[in-house]
């Protein structure tokens, strides 16, 4: 491929025959776009990983459900930035609730931290849901 300004060849990239695979020269990339090539995905974890591992795994979880990690970047910066307006002891328990419901996205960390979901206690395996009431049964009485 080549490219031309005002009628003059000012760069060449050898085409690829490879599915999604491209040949664009760091040197060619707009500058604000340079940084952002330098970025890996486990320098995402890395990232994710200072605020714990529940934020590490979910941004884990949202990079491989892309079919190219460098798609999910964005989520998972903007999951990174909630962090400074809740906190990283939220965040992380958030991040925590989001794998535990299986819901790994951005969208579903921002609605746990709005609503406060992430400061509630959940039940431990095995405790009763219900608070024991004489009118309630229970599984044992039916066993």
């Amino acid at each position: 491929m080549e490219a031309f300004h005002k009628g003059e060849r000012v760069a060449a990239h050898a085409r690829s025959h490879l599915r999604h695979k491209p040949t664009t020269l760091k040197e060619h990339m707009p500058t604000e776009h340079r940084r952002y090539a330098e970025w890996t995905p486990s320098r995402m974890l890395e990232w994710a990983g200072k605020t714990g591992p529940a934020t590490a795994e979910l941004a884990g979880k949202i990079l491989a459900s892309k079919t190219f990690p460098e798609q999910g970047y964005r989520a998972v910066l903007g999951i990174l930035r909630l962090g400074r307006t809740y906190g990283a002891g939220r965040l992380e328990a958030a991040c925590a609730r989001a794998l535990r419901f299986g819901t790994a996205s951005y969208r579903s960390v921002y609605s746990i931290l709005a609503r406060g979901l992430d400061r509630q206690i959940e039940p431990e395996a095995g405790q009763a849901a219900l608070p024991f009431h004489e009118n309630i049964r229970g599984e044992d009485y039916y066993h």
